[in-house]
């Protein structure tokens, strides 16, 4: 198999260098870059055409989710995945990753096992959000002012049900007892959500509640 290689972006060199360390040691994956700025890392991408970048958010020159932004939006031929690192767990963070483009959100403080599972998940193109992020996402829909409302596609009354028990952080058993569902029900109705806000996972109808005033 192909070594999974990866780009590090932070300002802090130990930082850097604790991560490229961890990474070369560890079998399947190669350092192939690091960056200090974000625009450092957006060209080290262009030229490195790395699987994954393992992004801070604080940089100097262009900030992270800037930095990500340009990465999975402006190099259509890339195929890059972004996993935002940073000490900072800012509701305003996680949700401008994930809208930037970001396949995933940790904290730096992340066990190194926790970290390179991380790398490998998206890598493989899956999306990954730790504990902290997923609570930021809730707590961004919980205290999201009534006027940031967008136009929400055609959903049914009873997606609608699903789609803000989803957004207050339910289960799927959860919000089949509460519905009094069968789970497979619930799981089609989510998927259907899924399909309609064009969404990979449960972080994005997060977004899609908050961003449609749901309540």
């Amino acid at each position: 198999m192909t070594d999974v290689r990866v780009v590090v972006a932070d300002d802090q060199v130990l930082v850097r260098g604790s991560f490229r360390l961890l990474i070369d040691h560890t079998p399947g994956l190669v350092c192939v870059g690091e960056a200090g700025t974000g625009r450092e890392a957006v060209e080290v991408v262009r030229r490195e055409r790395p699987d994954v970048v393992l992004m801070d958010i604080r940089m100097p020159d262009m900030d992270g989710i800037e930095a990500t932004r340009e990465i999975c939006q402006g190099f259509p031929r890339v195929e890059t995945q972004v996993l935002v690192l940073t000490t900072f767990d800012l509701k305003e963070y996680v949700l401008g990753a994930l809208r930037a483009g970001a396949q995933g959100f940790l904290m730096k403080e992340a066990l190194p096992d926790e970290l390179i599972a991380g790398i490998r998940h998206v890598a493989a193109g899956g999306r990954l959000l730790g504990p902290t992020a997923q609570e930021r996402l809730i707590d961004a829909y919980v205290e999201m002012p009534e006027r940031q409302v967008v136009p929400l596609p055609h959903i049914t009354g009873r997606e609608r049900e699903v789609l803000l028990l989803v957004a207050r952080g339910l289960s799927n058993d959860q919000i089949a007892a509460d519905l009094g569902v069968s789970m497979s029900t619930v799981k089609t109705h989510i998927n259907r959500l899924l399909a309609k806000f064009d969404g990979r996972d449960r972080s994005h109808l997060v977004i899609a509640a908050y961003e449609g005033g749901l309540r």
